[in-house]
């Protein structure tokens, strides 16, 4: 009877930590993993366009994440959407002159914002505004680009 008893114990735990393990799977899949208080500071972009972008998503320096897109809101003046991104602290060294750009990564499209620093002496700090910006690529407009000017080249070939 004891051994039975200590047998449902056992599973019962192997179970708990199975789920346990599921959970933080998960959890680091959809970049919700960061338990851990990193001190940051914040930094905006403006794009005409920020395409699939979502709060939580990347920000990379030459392939390495720095740190995580805040929020994306619409600035009501000029219609475009305003990113504010937490950046590490330890990576405070990022020039004035840096650019945003938004890329999809992957088959999936995950879209992320990728920093590129420039050469400037002056280093962006809490609150600083990011001026030099590359929107999100929207496939369909390049498609639609595309079949235009095909259609274009056609039409004054024909003539």
């Amino acid at each position: 009877m004891q051994n039975s008893a200590t047998q449902d114990t056992l599973v019962g735990i192997f179970i708990a930590t199975g789920i346990g393990a599921l959970f933080f799977l998960a959890m680091q899949v959809s970049n919700l993993g960061g338990f851990n208080a990193v001190e940051t500071y914040t930094v905006t972009a403006t794009f005409e366009n920020s395409g699939g972008l979502k709060v939580k998503s990347p920000v990379l320096i030459g392939g390495v994440r720095v740190g995580r897109v805040e929020s994306i809101e619409l600035d009501q003046k000029m219609f475009q959407a305003v990113v504010r991104m937490q950046i590490e602290a330890q990576y405070n060294q990022l020039p004035e002159d840096t650019t945003a750009s938004i890329f999809t990564a992957g088959l999936l499209g995950e879209q992320y914002v990728s920093l590129e620093p420039g050469g400037m002496d002056e280093v962006l700090k809490d609150q600083s505004q990011i001026e030099i910006t590359q929107s999100a690529i929207v496939l369909e407009e390049v498609m639609g680009q595309f079949l235009f000017k095909d259609r274009g080249s056609s039409d004054s070939a024909a003539e």
